[in-house]
This record gives C-alpha cells, structure tokens and sequence, in this order.
C-alpha cells in the first residue's frame, strides 16, 4: 500500500484545513495544486472523492516549515483551494489557519515551548503578505494545550486561548492602507472605502445594495440580484486596488455594513468573494475596523466608536462577534490583535488519487 501523505487536519478560529509541512508535499506549483485538487476532491460542490467539507470555509491549507528569517520561527504559506473549480489561490492571508500554526509547529517539533512558562510565543513570517505575526498560545509545564475555557462566536465549545498580534500589515497586498489614499471612492455608482489592513476590501453600506444588512447567509445567498451586483463591483474594484483581474481570484472581500444591533461597534456580512460568510475572517474584521477607526469613511459614521487610545472593536457577524484589539497613536492605528482558538482533529495521512493507483 502508499505510505500517503503526513497531514494534520485542524480547526484554526473559525474555519478548517489541512497543514502541511513544506517538505512533504510537491514543490512545483502545478504539481501541487494537481495534489490538493484530489485531497479535497474539487472540484465538487461536496467534495465527496476528497477531505473538503463543501464550503471555502473547510476547503483551505497551510504549508508551514522551519524558517532561516532572523528573529522568525516558522515561515507559513496559506492556499484556499476551490470547491467547485480548479483554483488553488495564494493570493491573501488566512487568520484563522493562522491561529493553528503554532500549535502545529509545536507539534511537528519545530518549535520548543519556553520551558518554565505558562505560555509559547512563535513568530510566523505569512508568505501571502510577507508580513510577521506573532502567536501566543498555552504550554503549562512546556506541554502544549488545547484545553481551555475560551470561547470564539462560530465554535461551539471552549479552548485555550491564542492571541494573535499583527507587525505593519498595511497594505500587505494592495501597497497602501487606502490604495487611492482615499477614505471614500465612487465605484460604479457606489460610495465605498477600499481598504486593506491585512485583507483587501471592499466596504460598502446594506442600503446601497437594497438589503438591511441583517438578513441570515441563505437569505443573502438566494438573492442573485444583489450578489450580481456585488461581483460586477468587486471586479472593477480588484483594478483600482491594483490587485488586477480577479475574476479567479478570492480578493478583494466584499463587505456589507450596517449599524450594529448588538452592542457591537458594526455589523457585517461578508462575501469571500461568492459566498456569503458564516461569520468574518480574522484579517477582514481587522480591515473593517480599521475603516471604522478612520474619518470621512461612510462606515465611521455608521459605527459606534469605543473611547480611549486602546480600542476593543466589536464586529458583529452572523455567528456573533468578533473582537480586534487596536491600539491608535495620534489618530493612527499602531498595532492589532485579536483572539482565537484552534484544535487538532486528526493527525495522518492523505492519500490522492496518485497514491491509489500506485496501490494497486
């Protein structure tokens, strides 16, 4: 029989994928995308010849190694793989993948906890952005833990925490925080921020597009009307972002905002670029905040802004919450951070369709 192929299969914050580590998958582009295409059986709306779950959310990788950087641990490369087409994009970050790094790369012997501390902070260099982040996740007496009383909107149960700190990720695709150094643009009719602290968006208030902006995903999902709408404004966009044609490609996000309705600082919906998402991914709740955080933006007028220098900005989603710590210095955001979870779920191998012919 074929020995397969080592794979872990974790829950990072809110979503789910496979890590792998570099060494153990092919290196050439093509032959690697033939080989996750057949993992995850895509394409297939339910993926059912392959270990994808049927929704971008379950459908994503993370190929991690040991990194040579100075002052950086682990060099991480994110790739969502399509459900129902043949793409494998590398084009943005992934957040939530990202809160199980750490725990993987502890796991894989890359990283030693800090003997004598109750926690392990590892630096992760993102080879989307080339941007460094750093997580810090739970090693009580240097054994790692997936045990704790956390609770993320979207998961069911608790687990210990991992906090996740971001170093100068504007403008990690685009170039710049506004890439036309505006807070507000007028694109095909609409008023809307572009903006990308980490993920690139596309900002644009319900009441434009003819919804409320508290409607449930399948709701939003069964109107084609809007969702036309949304694409034909998202490919015009994606130029003046600088990020080209993305027809095939999963940036920019477009996110719908309206006035928050649970104490929260704004409300969204978010489309990763299709489908409506369950709840908000890590860097586009950090993008959104940060479009709240900034004057002269539609979305600054709509949210509810907390007070002080040190910001906890809620961002309310269809599952809930989400909660991104940013710190402002003379009106500038300065730093960002947030909390997460991640657990593993089974650890083995994968085969792919190669692997079963050389069965026989």
């Amino acid at each position: 029989m074929s020995e397969g192929t080592p794979a872990m299969l974790m829950r990072g914050g809110t979503s789910k994928g496979l890590y792998f580590l570099k060494e153990d998958i092919p290196a050439n582009k093509a032959k690697r995308e033939e080989f996750l295409f057949s993992v995850f059986g895509t394409p297939d709306k339910l993926q059912v010849n392959g270990v994808g779950g049927g929704n971008p959310l379950t459908s994503k990788v993370a190929v991690v190694s040991k990194s040579t950087r100075p002052n950086i641990d682990v060099d991480y490369l994110f790739l969502q793989v399509s459900v129902d087409d043949y793409v494998v994009s590398s084009a943005q970050n992934c957040g939530n993948i990202l809160a199980g790094i750490a725990p993987f790369a502890i796991e894989r012997g890359l990283v030693r906890p800090e003997k004598g501390k109750q926690k392990t902070s590892v630096r992760i260099f993102m080879e989307n952005s080339r941007k460094v982040a750093i997580a810090t996740v739970q090693t009580p007496g240097s054994n790692l833990t997936y045990n704790g009383q956390t609770y993320i909107d979207g998961v069911t149960v608790p687990s210990a925490p991992i906090s996740l700190e971001f170093l100068d990720i504007e403008g990690s695709l685009c170039g710049k925080l506004l890439p036309t150094g505006n807070p507000k643009d007028e694109v095909d009719g609409y008023s809307v921020t572009l903006i990308d602290n980490g993920m690139p968006c596309v900002i644009i208030e319900a009441g434009q597009l003819g919804v409320k902006g508290n409607e449930n995903v399948e709701e939003l999902e069964k109107n084609s009307t809007m969702r036309e709408r949304l694409e034909s404004l998202r490919l015009k966009c994606g130029k003046i972002m600088k990020l080209g044609n993305v027809k095939e490609k999963t940036v920019p996000k477009m996110t719908i905002v309206s006035k928050p309705s649970s104490n929260g600082m704004i409300n969204t919906r978010t489309f990763i670029p299709h489908k409506c998402h369950q709840s908000i991914g890590v860097f586009g709740a950090i993008s959104v905040a940060t479009a709240c955080l900034i004057e002269d933006t539609p979305v600054n007028k709509l949210s509810v802004i907390p007070s002080g220098e040190k910001k906890l900005c809620s961002i309310e989603h269809p599952s809930g919450k989400m909660e991104v710590l940013a710190e402002l210095r003379n009106k500038k955001i300065i730093s960002t951070a947030i909390l997460r979870t991640a657990r593993k779920l089974f650890d083995g191998v994968v085969f792919s369709n190669d692997d079963g012919i050389k069965a026989s």
